[in-house]
């Protein structure tokens, strides 16, 4: 045996004695279509006790589903990153596809993303998409709108395109959120790191405008020399969840850092996040990021994570279903392959506890469903449910 074949060795008994004696949480290979939703504080080592909850694959075979939001008839809609919108029916699950969806590009972290229904769909018809375009060997981030109307798109109109265009493929965020008749979009820098604090592009920005394409003339860079209007708030990474707190009316993004860093951050009018002046992350592989974790002029999140548990969408939860819980903030996690739940305690967060994390199921959308349910997309082509055992 030579010296490489006894390190390995060496390796492989360190990670089983560290999984036999319960320091790292078991997971499974593949996670079976109904398991037990194990919930255990988010810093304990092994695996999470029963919580009394189970969670039940209702359909597993999406191609990459990213985003997705519910229709007043409890109608699912699941965009696929490959380009696809599909209709998920409320009591049999049937799947079918929605055709007149706009051509995106699937390339890199890019492609079909976020799905937004209109909160007075049952009169307007309006549903708002994220999707990456290209423009030669380059790529940007779209919003648009259409009506959903027998299974198709129609009077489809373009709202919204991040200039520029580039030829990375990263961080094109992107979720959506309307409020009180505004469009919020989020932006992520794109791969270009220093353009998250210049007010001339759209990278690493949260943008707004009317739910109809204009530009608010309250916006905070609407009168600045150079700054472009649809700016919100800037010196962000990769923002890729957002939701309205269901009391203070406050909307809160998650955003993915670097190595470590994941930041969970309230919108402030015309604040910077600082993004990549100040981070809580480092390079990949280890190295200093801008200077610090804090400097005069920008805003700290509210929670951070590091490790980084690979942020999606996040949701707040205010209903009754499950008996132990209270308020909470739902996160969605890629990389820890859980979700994350906070508790509300007034304006911020309490005690965090993590969900389904021996599953091994990568976490990428989580919502309320009008049943009162929690609906999370996960694990690269399911939509599954949390619900009480029976």
């Amino acid at each position: 045996m030579n010296k490489i074949e006894r390190h390995l060795q060496a390796l492989v008994a360190a990670i089983l004695v560290m999984v036999i004696s319960g320091c790292v949480s078991p997971v499974v290979s593949e996670a079976p279509s109904v398991a037990a939703a194990r919930e255990g504080d988010a810093a304990m080592e092994g695996l999470a006790e029963p919580s009394g909850l189970e969670m039940v694959t209702l359909v597993d075979d999406l191609d990459e589903p990213w985003g997705m939001d519910f229709l007043p008839n409890g109608g699912l809609l699941v965009t696929e990153k490959s380009g696809h919108l599909k209709l998920i029916a409320p009591d049999t699950f049937a799947v079918t596809e929605i055709q007149g969806v706009p051509a995106s590009v699937a390339v890199g972290q890019g492609g079909l993303m976020d799905v937004l229904v209109h909160p007075e769909f049952g009169k307007n018809g309006w549903i708002y998409l994220s999707y990456t375009v290209a423009e030669g060997d380059k790529y940007s981030t779209r919003v648009s709108r259409a009506r959903l109307l027998d299974g198709a798109l129609v009077d489809l109109e373009d709202l919204f395109t991040a200039q520029p265009y580039f030829k990375e493929r990263r961080h094109f965020g992107s979720r959506l959120l309307i409020d009180k008749g505004y469009l919020y979009i989020s932006v992520g820098d794109r791969g270009n790191r220093p353009l998250a604090q210049s007010l001339t592009t759209h990278n690493g920005k949260v943008i707004r405008l009317t739910e109809g394409g204009a530009v608010p003339a309250d916006n905070p860079f609407v009168d600045v020399d150079d700054a472009l209007p649809e700016i919100w708030t800037f010196g962000h990474r990769n923002p890729q969840g957002m939701a309205q707190h269901p009391y203070n009316g406050s909307i809160w993004v998650a955003e993915h850092g670097p190595q470590g860093g994941d930041e969970l951050n309230v919108l402030k009018r015309g604040a910077n996040y600082g993004w990549p002046l100040v981070t809580y992350g480092e390079e990949y592989g280890g190295g200093k990021i801008g200077e610090g974790s804090h400097k005069g002029g920008t805003e700290q999140p509210l929670v951070y994570w590091v490790p980084s548990i690979g942020t999606g969408n996040i949701a707040f939860y205010t209903g009754d279903a499950y008996p132990q819980w209270i308020d909470s903030l739902l996160v969605s996690g890629l990389k820890l392959t859980r979700i994350s739940r906070l508790e509300l305690n007034g304006d911020g967060v309490g005690s965090e506890t993590r969900l389904l994390a021996n599953l091994n199921l990568r976490i990428r959308d989580v919502q309320t469903g009008p049943d009162g349910l929690v609906y999370a997309l996960a694990g690269g082509s399911r939509v599954i449910r949390l619900q009480v055992t029976q």
